[in-house]
């Protein structure tokens, strides 16, 4: 069963009771309740939100990812359980040991799987997108020549229509809000599912970064970024250049986590392709294959 996104942007309170998440409000007499056994994500999105520490505790005790936002609506801090996975401690040496060699084998199909899913975002796009599939094919272990660098200065050149004049900037003009909330969802996937599958989020194959608690979930979503991006190319084909975030646009984006994606020749919602991908890393670490399983962006017919 796909697991749920709840994302609350409004004053409230809320609790635990009987295994389930309680909702209340100010401007309500009545409660309302999820099980939390359904709930794979939790976006708290208001200044005036109280949580429960029962709550917090159930719901990490269920592995579901806790995402709070700042004031200006931006999700800033991720609070993940730290015993997701039953055989944790050998997962974790498996991880930590895995040879340079393998690392940069994984490396080179986690790049080589990115540039094909922009590639096919650019086809749909109606943008040439041969030099993408050239640039696919020519990535090394470790991706020594840089191939994605390459690949992302076409593709943010040629992704958007040029009215927007784009250049992909964190903290840049819209649309690069958009992307921002859109990968802070895929990141939140990504962590919880590294971490039920026993795997430090910490320690990346590629990422390295002291300041990152979150190495190895920004490795392992790169393939799943062009499907954060088709989303937010439909918002700006429904909205022109009027992108700042509203709320039609934040529930386009909160949906990214239960889009339809293709991977190992079938079709399945993005958060249980997710956990294949993550299940898959851990058995490369544990010598058992050395392919990962990542999505291919579906071509609309």
């Amino acid at each position: 069963m796909i697991k749920r996104t709840l994302y609350f942007g409004n004053p409230a309170y809320l609790k635990t009771v009987n295994e389930q998440l309680v909702i209340e409000r100010p401007d309500s007499t009545e409660s309302k309740s999820e099980p939390i056994e359904d709930l794979g994500l939790v976006i708290l999105d208001h200044q005036q939100i109280t949580i429960t520490q029962a709550l917090i505790a159930k719901l990490l005790a269920n592995n579901t990812a806790v995402i709070t936002c700042n004031q200006t609506h931006h999700p800033t801090g991720l609070l993940m359980n730290l015993d997701g996975n039953t055989l944790q401690s050998q997962k974790f040496q498996a991880q930590i040991g895995a040879s340079v060699p393998l690392k940069k084998q994984l490396w080179q199909q986690t790049v080589e799987a990115k540039i094909n899913n922009q590639a096919v975002l650019l086809q749909m796009e109606r943008m040439d997108n041969r030099i993408l599939l050239k640039y696919a094919r020519e990535v090394k272990s470790g991706d020594s020549d840089n191939c994605e660098a390459k690949a992302a200065a076409y593709y943010w050149k040629n992704i958007f229509p040029e009215f927007l004049i784009f250049k992909r900037e964190r903290e840049g003009g819209p649309p690069n809000n958009l992307l921002n909330y859109g990968y802070a969802i895929l990141r939140a996937s990504v962590a919880r599912s590294l971490v039920a599958s026993g795997l430090l989020p910490t320690l990346g194959i590629h990422h390295r970064n002291q300041y990152n608690a979150y190495c190895l979930a920004d490795d392992i979503m790169e393939p799943y970024r062009p499907f954060a991006d088709k989303v937010v190319c439909d918002i700006i084909r429904m909205n022109g250049r009027f992108l700042e975030m509203t709320p039609n646009m934040k529930k386009q984006l909160l949906g990214i986590p239960a889009m339809d994606v293709n991977i190992d020749g079938q079709k399945s919602p993005m958060m249980n392709a997710i956990q294949r991908t993550t299940a898959s890393l851990a058995k490369c670490f544990e010598g058992e294959t050395r392919k990962i399983i990542y999505p291919e962006l579906p071509l609309a017919h």
